[in-house]
Formats: structure tokens, C-alpha cells, sequence
């Protein structure tokens, strides 16, 4: 079907219109970066994105990330036209409200065709070049599309994630930049000189210009991009925020506010429009897109009967296959969880292909390594083990794309202390509710020599309260080997696993039922009752308090100790699972981590009977 540009613009101008007329009706949302971009969109959209709204999780579609995920509109309005998930008019009459699929900003999981999550500025193009990744590595022959604007750009992740895309030679990724050169508080010229050219071009990537309005302009330069081998593209298409409307045009207010009522009415009037009429879509235009999908639908069929065995999603590996491969450590031993751990993904690895990472430059600390299966590297794709170097916030999204794309389970690993660059990422696949795994070695102070910026104080508290996210913290081998047998298990969620530097015992009464509850009775001795001694632990702290429980024993007193990997899933629990464990009629405790108390004080019974063995001052 060949389009014409009197069809493109009457296309883009339609989403124009009902963006507008969704913002307004909403009373909030970004109108400038819609109005914009609809040009590029529309032209990619109805030529040569290939996405089937009927199938929104054909393996092999395209990935399409609207990385200023402030746009949303322009995504629902692209849906809507084109059928993606059942989208109705309605329901972009209901935008931005609650309970509405089409959410301020897209969300995965919420509506069909958003395969990621996006919003927080940067992390969309991180997420795109682990789509780009995983396409190649699950060899689907299909293109990442990401568009982004200039607040995208000055976000510090687009330096990380775009250096090491054009380090490996990422083909099949392209970045449409929406250079509109406004950002909330006036031009970019406030803040921002670079020459996007040159830096791209410094990556490695090949750069391309266009008129982001001219539409012969906007398809040359689209196919130019398609053929590319061998590096990734940037497009830098010129654009003008809040196009067409009458006194907001090129202005920093049309970002992040509705045009209102006039200014929406002046809008339809110069874009031939009728502007008493709202929510208006011609006949033409919902043909155009109904025919592109179609088209695409068709395809969708015969590529899943070409491709029958291709994945979706993530799938939870066989717990019979799992348990068998499960290493097991011998008690008495001395081994530190850092180092278990690495044996224990080793010996996981040969039954969980989809297990693709590696580390933030800190692989032979981490312990991280896949042994055997060879390394991603410049235009190579097929190894299991990333290098990323010292770029840990990409990392964890590029980690969340891999999973995002389906089949694999993406990981990224560093010190723990450095999870504080790690965390936007960690919060985002959380929300879109993906199976990423995280690694965090070096947990506690025991660091030592390395001083006080590299010792975790606070860290294990911030993970614990970030909502979706699963923490371990192993309190020896066995322990941890368990623990990624319950993360790989996981596939409704992130999960992060903190290891220790130094060595631990390897301790009697470790149960794996007891880790995927979250917290277990590892030992207790005497009459269990209101003058028991409770010790409640996590990680390296858990051998420390068997050895003084098992030294009060020898004075004639009653103790129990818990060990608690994971404090969030112990939460989870039914209460009377919880009381047999921490029963309310045993309240002398004495609680033991290396790190603040934060968190802490919800297994409390009466503040004079319970003692804290904390980081806190």
C-alpha cells in the first residue's frame, strides 16, 4: 500500500488534534513533544514499523520505546488508530485517570504494546539497546526503534548506554532524536552545547540529519537508517515542540501543560481541522491504519508458524532439573557467598540458557562469570557473558531490556555499595514487574580495608523498601545457592541477591523451604517460651548469632535463632507461618545486621526487651 504525504499529514494531524484534545480534557500532560513528533511517528508507524496490533507479542515485531515516555499520548493515540490492545475512544477520553489503561506515562503491563516501562529520562534508550541486544542474540531479525528527546540527551545514562552500544557495534537499534532544543524551563541553550553529531559519532554510531517535518525527508532518512550494518543510528530530525499551535509553538509552554481551550481551537483551525468538533478522527485515517495492521497481522502468523519455538516471556525453569543441579555445601566449611554464588550460577547455567550478564567491570569480585560460555563483544553476539564496564545505572537497564524482550533472563552485578547508581533502574523493573537479577557482592562493612565509601550501611534498607523488589541476603552456601534457586523461580519480579566478601561457615539447619519463606528457625535449644532468648539475623550476621545463642546454652539458657534471607518475602508469609517462627508470647530478642536498624523495628515486641546489634550511632 503506498501512503502519500497528503495522507501522512492528514495522519499526524489527527494525533495532534486528539492529543491535544486528551490533554486538555485530562487538565494535565505534555502536549509540545506529541504535537512535535507526530510527523516521525506517523511516517515510522505506517511504513516501516513492523507491529501487529492484533498480536502485540509476536516475538518478532519490532521494538518501538518511547524513551520521553511524557508523550504518552502520542503512543495512545497511535494505538488507538491502529487497534493496538482494543484501545477506545474512550478510554483517551479518560486519560491520565485513574484506572485507566492509558497511564501518564506508558506502562508495561498495564497496556498492550508498551514493551517497556518508560518516564524517568535516559533509561528508555538503555532499555532499547537491550532490546537490540537480546533481538540479536535471539536472532528474531527484527529492529529496536527508540525515540527520545533533549532531556533524554543530558541524562548521564545516555552517555553510559550509548558508549557501550557503539563499543559493540549494536546494528538494528535506532535513535530518533527529537531535537526540538526546549526543555520545562526555556531552550536547552541554558544548559546544553553539545554537538550530538560529533559525540555519536565519537561512540562509534552512524549520524544522520533530517527536517523531522519533511516527510521525503523523514522516509529517506528512515530507510538510510534501516540499511545500516555494522553500528547503530542515530537520527537527529529538527523538530519544533507544540507544532501548529497558534501562540505556543517552539514554546517552553507547551511541554508540560494542556494548550487550553483557545489555543486547542486555534490548533485544529490551522491544521484544517473542524475546532468545535473533539475527539475527531476521519475515515481515511482509521482506514490507513486498519490496513497497515492487517498487513502486519499477516505477517505475525506466518512468522509464529516459521518460529514456533521462540519464547515470549520468561519461563520458570523445571524445579526437578533445578534441584538436581543445585550444588551442595558441606557443613563446616568456610566459604564466602560471593564465592557460592558463582559456583552455585556456574553449575545453573548449562539448564538456564536464558541466563545472559555480567558485571559493572567488577566480574572476578562479583564472581559472576559464565565459564564456557563465551563473551558478548564488538558485532559478536552469541556469548552469554557482558562486559559493561564501569557504567552500573545502564547496566541495570539494559539488564531489564534483555528480560523485557522475553526468553532471557537478564542480570547485572557490582559492589553493593555502588547500588545507589543502580537504583532508578532497580525501581523501574519493579514497576514493569520483570525478572531481572540483580548481584550485589561486598555487603556490609566487613569490606574493610577499603574505608567508609565503600562499605554498605544503608543500602540493604533502601532495597527492602522498594515495592516489587525481592532481596536475599544469604547467610551462607547453602543459603544461597537456595536463594537463586527461588530468584530463578521468580518470574513475576526483580530480585537481588547481596553476597559477602569474606568468608562464612557453611551452618547445620540451613532449609531450602525455610529461604523461599523468607525467614526459618535455623536453631533453637531449650523450653521455647516468654523467657527464651530470640535472635533474629540475616547474612554473615546469622553465624555470629548462633555462636553467642550456642554459648548462652552453655550457661543454662533457652534460645532460638532465625535466620531471615529475605525479610520482604518473609512479610509475605500468612501470619501463623510468621508467629511460629517469631511467635508475639517470645519477646526478649536480640536483632543483628550489618546495617542500620531501618526496617528493623516491626519484629519488636516491647522496647525494654529487645536489643539492637545495628550500624546506627
Amino acid at each position: 500500500m503506498k501512503i502519500t504525504n497528503e495522507q501522512l499529514k492528514l495522519s499526524a494531524n489527527t494525533i495532534r488534534c486528539l492529543c491535544s484534545d486528551m490533554i486538555d480534557k485530562a487538565k494535565s500532560g505534555h502536549p509540545g513533544a506529541p504535537l512535535g513528533m507526530a510527523d516521525l511517528a506517523v511516517s515510522l508507524w505506517l511504513k516501516f514499523l513492523n507491529v501487529a496490533p492484533a498480536d502485540p507479542k509476536w516475538p518478532g515485531r519490532d521494538r518501538l520505546v518511547f524513551s520521553g515516555g511524557h508523550a504518552s499520548a502520542l503512543v495512545y493515540a497511535l494505538f488507538h488508530l491502529s487497534g493496538m490492545g482494543g484501545l477506545a475512544m474512550d478510554e483517551l477520553k479518560n486519560f491520565r485517570q485513574l484506572g485507566c489503561r492509558c497511564a501518564g506515562h506508558p506502562e508495561r503491563g498495564l497496556m498492550p504494546g508498551v514493551d517497556v516501562t518508560t518516564g524517568p529520562l535516559g533509561q528508555g534508550i538503555a532499555m532499547g539497546v537491550g532490546l537490540a541486544l537480546a533481538a540479536k542474540k535471539a536472532a528474531t531479525a527484527n529492529r529496536t526503534w527508540v525515540f527520545c528527546g533533549d532531556g533524554d540527551m543530558e541524562e548521564g545514562i545516555s552517555h553510559e548506554a550509548c558508549s557501550w552500544a557503539g563499543a559493540m557495534k549494536l546494528d538494528d537499534l535506532i535513535l530518533v532524536y527529537d531535537s526540538n532544543s526546549i526543555t520545562i524551563e526555556g531552550a536547552t541553550s541554558l544548559a546544553l552545547s553539545d554537538d550530538a553529531k560529533k559525540r555519536f559519532e565519537s561512540y562509534g554510531w552512524k549520524v544522520l540529519e533530517c527536517d523531522g517535518h519533511d516527510y521525503d525527508a523523514i522516509d529517506r532518512t528512515y530507510r538510510r537508517a534501516m540499511r545500516v550494518k555494522g553500528q547503530p543510528v542515530l537520527i537527529v530530525a529538527k523538530t519544533h515542540i507544540g507544532f501548529g499551535a497558534p501562540t505556543k509553538h517552539d514554546s517552553a509552554d507547551s511541554h508540560g501543560a494542556p494548550l487550553g481551550a483557545e489555543e486547542t481551537r486555534g490548533l485544529k483551525t490551522a491544521l484544517g481541522f473542524d475546532p468545535d468538533k473533539s475527539f475527531f478522527v476521519p475515515d481515511e485515517v482509521y482506514a490507513l491504519f486498519g490496513e497497515r495492521a492487517k498487513t502486519l497481522g499477516r505477517m505475525a502468523k506466518r512468522w509464529r508458524r516459521q518460529h514456533p519455538e521462540v519464547a515470549e516471556a520468561a519461563i520458570a525453569p523445571d524445579y526437578m532439573k533445578l534441584m538436581e543441579a543445585l550444588p551442595k555445601f558441606e557443613t563446616g566449611k568456610s566459604i564466602a557467598t560471593r564465592a557460592a554464588s558463582g559456583t552455585v550460577m556456574n553449575a545453573l547455567a548449562a539448564i538456564i540458557p536464558e541466563l545472559v550478564g555480567g558485571s559493572a567491570d567488577l566480574g572476578p569480585s562479583n564472581k559472576t562469570y559464565l565459564k564456557g560460555f563465551g563473551e558478548v563483544g564488538p558485532g559478536s553476539f552469541e556469548g552469554r557473558n557482558i562486559h559493561y564496564g564501569i557504567r552500573e545505572l545502564a547496566m541495570t537497564a539494559i539488564a531489564n531490556g534483555i528480560t523485557a524482550f522475553g526468553g532471557f533472563r537478564g542480570y547485572g552485578a557490582t559492589f553493593f555499595v555502588f547500588s545507589d547508581y543502580c537504583k532508578p533502574a532497580l525501581r523501574l523493573a519493579a514497576l514493569m514487574k520483570v525478572p531481572s537479577i540483580f548481584v550485589f557482592s561486598h555487603d556490609s562493612f566487613y569490606v574493610g580495608e577499603d574505608g567508609p565509601t565503600h562499605e554498605p550501611v544503608e543500602h540493604l534498607a533502601s532495597m527492602r523498601i522498594i515495592p516489587g523488589l525481592t532481596t536475599y541476603r544469604p547467610a551462607d552456601a547453602n543459603e544461597t545457592a537456595y536463594a537463586w534457586a527461588e530468584m530463578l523461580l521468580n518470574v513475576k519480579g526483580p530480585s537481588c541477591i547481596l553476597t559477602t566478601r569474606q568468608d562464612v561457615p557453611v551452618l547445620d539447619g540451613v532449609r531450602h523451604e525455610g529461604v523461599a519463606k523468607g525467614g526459618y528457625v535455623i536453631y533453637q535449644s531449650g523450653e521455647q517460651d516468654e523467657h527464651t532468648l530470640l535472635f533474629i539475623a540475616s547474612g554473615s550476621e546469622v553465624s555470629l548469632a548462633l555462636e553467642a545463642a550456642k554459648t548462652l546454652v552453655t550457661e543454662g539458657r533457652a534460645v532460638r535463632v532465625v535466620s531471615m534471607p529475605s525479610m520482604e518475602l518473609f512479610l509475605r508469609q500468612p501470619g501463623a507461618y510468621r508467629d511460629s517462627v517469631i511467635p508475639g508470647g517470645m519477646p526478649r530478642r536480640i536483632i543483628v545486621e550489618a546495617g542500620v536498624r531501618f526496617g528493623w523495628d516491626r519484629f519488636r515486641v516491647e522496647p525494654r526487651t529487645t536489643r539492637f546489634v545495628t550500624m546506627d550511632d
